[in-house]
């Protein structure tokens, strides 16, 4: 089989038929609703499916970070799709890193019962893209598990979620494998990265087709559409690697091999549409991205607080001051991420942008929405917008984009995803 056609047949199969016009697919990893609605408008304007993902710790059974059940997550964002026009039938639901994670700090069984609710209840609310990774150890276990061990949990979450399926009526695609920095992004300045193997792609498909065989799951194998690998991308918290072709020749010359298969890249954030137009044509055909999609929300955000403080110079407190108080009373987002001279600095501006998990919080929201009111029924000069919001100059200029907090946070966001439209697209 050839590459392309591989690449045909692993994305027919994720968007349920025929994958003319699609070289690959944009993963939008995020809760909020502002980036919900960007990439569903961007999908609906393009005539495309949209692929939004939720991870394990941001929503679960318990409700995760997001405080939203995987069901609930539907409802949001159906409610976003109803308000944008787009029918729900054009959004693929994924879950992302299902698996014991969560819970690692319990005994293994303990963890993976757990995760199998977790998956089930995936399933049951209509995601049908899932992502296995089980390659994290629990309770006294190494930190990172043997490939035979994280398959056969893999191939247990997968009997949970084929049973699950037959009751639902959902065909669940599965991705296998992990990465390496974990997701969202590293810790620390990066220079280079070490391209996924050749023979470690080999030993982690053999691995899950034998654990999947061994537990009657073969069926289910046939539906593996890729594999998350490391082509040499991310971020940290100061600076992007970006994509090298040439460093990834030899991995994406397996692909070849593996009939219906196509990689999963994480962390492709803040990459050139250049990047990641060759990435896809490398065969890293479903592209993650999350932080920087928030990140273009909070530049926005203060760039419009910039420009609220030259219009409206009395009045609240400005943003970035209500955020950095959040955040210095409730540190936990940003705590054991951020060190030394720059944690300031990084607060607000990091690649990894932990600033995102704030916007939900009562006291961000407020802001916010003080921020939109001190802005309201008043225009706002071009050479204002030139100045705080330089990319979206040419929009507002030409007339297509008012310059009211909502439509200007939603053009911003949709700049970084029309890079990943341009990529994928035929």
């Amino acid at each position: 089989m050839s590459f392309e056609s591989n690449r045909a047949a692993a994305l027919g199969r994720l968007i349920g038929g025929t994958s003319a016009g699609l070289r690959g697919i944009a993963s939008v990893c995020s809760a909020h609703p502002l980036v919900i609605e960007a990439a569903l408008a961007r999908g609906k304007r393009d005539g495309t499916l949209v692929l939004i993902e939720a991870t394990c710790n941001q929503v679960n059974q318990a409700g995760g970070y997001t405080d939203m059940t995987p069901r609930d997550f539907r409802t949001f964002v159906a409610g976003i799709a109803d308000t944008v026009g787009l029918s729900m039938d054009r959004v693929i639901l994924g879950g992302d890193h299902l698996g014991p994670n969560p819970w690692k700090t319990l005994p293994a069984d303990e963890a993976m019962r757990h995760a199998e609710a977790m998956v089930a209840a995936y399933v049951d609310a209509g995601f049908s893209k899932i992502h296995l990774d089980c390659s994290m150890g629990c309770a006294g276990e190494p930190v990172a598990l043997a490939d035979e061990d994280v398959a056969l949990r893999a191939a247990r979450l997968a009997a949970v979620a084929e049973q699950q399926a037959t009751a639902s009526g959902v065909t669940p695609s599965y991705i296998i494998g992990t990465e390496v920095p974990p997701p969202g992004g590293a810790t620390h300045a990066i220079t280079t990265l070490d391209v996924t193997s050749i023979e470690a792609v080999a030993k982690t498909r053999e691995a899950h087709r034998a654990a999947f065989a061994d537990a009657g799951l073969d069926a289910a194998f046939e539906r593996v559409i890729g594999l998350v690998v490391q082509p040499g991308v991310e971020f940290g918290n100061e600076n992007v690697v970006a994509y090298v072709p040439q460093k990834a020749q030899g991995l994406s010359a397996t692909l070849t091999k593996m009939p219906g298969l196509v990689f999963e890249a994480h962390s492709t954030d803040y990459q050139t549409r250049a990047g990641l137009a060759s990435l896809v044509a490398d065969g890293f055909a479903i592209l993650k991205v999350g932080p920087g999609l928030t990140f273009a929300l909070r530049e926005a955000l203060y760039g419009l607080d910039a420009i609220a403080a030259v219009l409206v110079p009395e009045g609240e407190p400005d943003l970035m001051a209500e955020m950095e108080a959040l955040m210095l009373e409730e540190p936990k987002h940003w705590r054991g991420h951020y060190h030394g001279d720059t944690e300031r600095l990084q607060r607000h501006f990091s690649y990894s942008d932990r600033i995102r998990y704030y916007w939900p919080h009562p006291r961000a929201a407020a802001a916010v929405a003080r921020l939109a009111q001190r802005l309201s029924g008043r225009a706002i000069p071009e050479t204002l917008i030139s100045q705080y919001l330089a990319r979206l100059y040419p929009a507002v200029a030409a007339g297509e984009l008012h310059t009211d907090v909502h439509s200007i946070c939603v053009a911003a966001i949709d700049l970084v995803l029309a890079d990943y439209a341009a990529a994928v697209q035929d």
